[in-house]
């Protein structure tokens, strides 16, 4: 007799990928609480909201007025220069 159906259920049951953070909903982030050596601050300049999307990591970066503070990840961190209304702090 065959045991597929236990492998195949064994197999389910192993580890899945679990998501921290959902896609839509937009983290607000107290750049004290959350600035670490592996985080770099940046400074909207604009004049309107920005969202910007991180090239390495996807998270989503909100700048809701001009002069908000965001930690951003170092991975991040070299493509978030590219946008001319964004300044390293």
């Amino acid at each position: 007799m065959c045991n597929c159906g236990k492998k195949r259920t064994e197999h389910q049951q192993q580890a899945k990928p679990v998501m921290t953070q959902s896609v839509t909903t937009t983290p607000t982030y107290n750049v004290n609480q959350t600035q670490n050596s592996q985080n770099t601050v940046f400074e909207y300049t604009g004049k309107t909201a920005l969202t910007v999307i991180g090239n390495i990591t996807g998270r989503r970066y909100r700048f809701n007025n001009p002069g908000d503070l965001q930690p951003v990840d170092y991975r991040d961190a070299s493509g978030m220069m590219a946008v001319p209304v964004l300044r390293k702090r």
